[in-house]
C-alpha cells in the first residue's frame, strides 16, 4: 500500500532525525551522565551503553534498514542486501545494549526484570530475531520458493512493522523511566538534562513516525541496469 507520494523526501527527514537522535544521546550519556564504559568501579558508566545502542543500533539502524526499500534506487537484490545487514547490525547492537542493563543490575545488586520496558524488550528483541532469522531463510538463504516468498512477504512487512512500533514505543518508556529515576534522585525536573532526554524521547517517536511514513509512500524507479546507454 503506498500513500501516492514520493517516498525519498520522507526518508531524508528520517535521516536528519537519525542524526538528531544520535547526537542527542551521546550528548546526554557522556556530558551529562559522565561517559560511557564496558568497566568501571561507577556503574552508570556501564549503563550508559545502553540507551546509546538501544537508541543507535535498533530504532536508528532499524529504521534505516525498513526504509532501504522505499529510499534507494537501486535493485531489488542490492536494496534487500542493504536491508539484511542494516538489520544485522540493529539487532546486535540491541542484544550487546540489553546485555549493558543486565551487566550493570548485577554489578550493581539491582533486580532484573521488574519493569515493563524490561518485559517488552526482551519481547522485542526476541521478536526482531525471529523476523530476521525468517526473513534470511524465506528471502535470501537458502530460499524459499516463490510461492512461499510471495504468501510470506506481506506478513513479514506486517510483523516487522508492528515489533519495530513497539521498539519506538519502549524507546520512549525507557526514556521516561530513566529520567523518573533520576528525578526522583533530585534531578532538576525543568533543569537542561531533563529538557534534553525528553527532546530525545521526541525526536525518537517522529523519527518512527517518519519511518513509518517512508513505507507507505511510494518508491523510487529500481536501476534494473548497471550501465546507461551510449
Amino acid at each position: 500500500m503506498a500513500i501516492g507520494v514520493k517516498a525519498v523526501p520522507f526518508s531524508y527527514v528520517v535521516h536528519v532525525l537519525g542524526v538528531a537522535g544520535a547526537v542527542l544521546v551521546l550528548v546526554w550519556c557522556i556530558h551529562f551522565r559522565g561517559g560511557l564504559a564496558w568497566a568501571s568501579s561507577n556503574k552508570n558508566l556501564i549503563f550508559n551503553i545502553h540507551p546509546v545502542l538501544m537508541l543507535i543500533g535498533l530504532i536508528i539502524m532499524g529504521g534505516e534498514a525498513i526504509i532501504s526499500y522505499k529510499s534507494l534506487p537501486f535493485t531489488k537484490e542490492v536494496k534487500k542486501l542493504i536491508h539484511l545487514v542494516l538489520h544485522a547490525v540493529a539487532l546486535i547492537l540491541g542484544i550487546i545494549g540489553i546485555y549493558t542493563a543486565f551487566k550493570f543490575h548485577n554489578e550493581s545488586n539491582i533486580a532484573n526484570l521488574y519493569s515493563l520496558h524490561s518485559w517488552l524488550g526482551i519481547g522485542i528483541i526476541v521478536l526482531y530475531g525471529i523476523q530476521w532469522i525468517y526473513g534470511f531463510v524465506v528471502f535470501f538463504f537458502p530460499g524459499g520458493t516463490p510461492g512461499i516468498r510471495r504468501e510470506s512477504l506481506p506478513w513479514h512487512v506486517l510483523f516487522g512493522a508492528f515489533v519495530y512500533i513497539l521498539a519506538v514505543g519502549n524507546a520512549a518508556l525507557g526514556f521516561l523511566e530513566k529520567l523518573t529515576f533520576l528525578e526522583n534522585s533530585g534531578l532538576a525536573k525543568y533543569g537542561s538534562e531533563a529538557f534534553l532526554v525528553n527532546f530525545t524521547a521526541i525526536v525518537t517517536v517522529l523519527f518512527g513516525t517518519f519511518v513509518f511514513i517512508t513505507i507507505l509512500s511510494e518508491a523510487p524507479a529500481e536501476d534494473d541496469h548497471s550501465y546507461s546507454a551510449i
